[in-house]
């Protein structure tokens, strides 16, 4: 009977350590992970790729495409990034099949520079308001989704 209770337990500890393994692996990178590449695609003015992994600003609002001012954003993105090395730290969370982070180029924050010029907003839900001191008269305009 002390056999079977022992086996048993050791059976439940190898299934606990074989689920947190599997969280592990479907979570994507830990928090505070550094991903440092050649920028290989800028999608829009919030969304870029790194080597092919694709990249959500954190705390950063760009309009889309389809509405005013989205082009400029994903323009003004191409030319400060693009095929250029950027470091960026990865939150370890998602946005759909994006990853969440801060991107710096030659150390300076990619989103905090895109709002300093007028292409984007402070989304203070997840910035925490880190890019609100930043924002002009004109990005006032630019309207923050639900979201933020």
């Amino acid at each position: 009977m002390k056999d079977c209770a022992h086996m048993i337990f050791r059976i439940a500890m190898m299934a606990m350590i074989l689920v947190v393994l599997s969280l592990a692996v479907t979570r994507g990178p830990k928090a505070e992970t550094v991903l440092e590449g050649i920028v290989t695609h800028v999608r829009d003015g919030d969304t870029i790729e790194v080597a092919g992994i694709a990249i959500r600003l954190q705390g950063l609002h760009a309009p889309e495409l389809g509405e005013p001012g989205g082009y400029s954003a994903r323009v003004f993105m191409l030319d400060l990034v693009e095929k250029k090395e950027i470091r960026c730290v990865l939150t370890g969370e998602r946005s759909y099949n994006r990853i969440i982070g801060v991107c710096y180029l030659d150390g300076l924050d990619i989103a905090a520079q895109l709002v300093q010029a007028g292409l984007g907003r402070d989304c203070p839900r997840y910035s925490g308001g880190k890019y609100r001191h930043l924002e002009s008269h004109s990005a006032i305009e630019i309207h923050l989704p639900n979201y933020c």
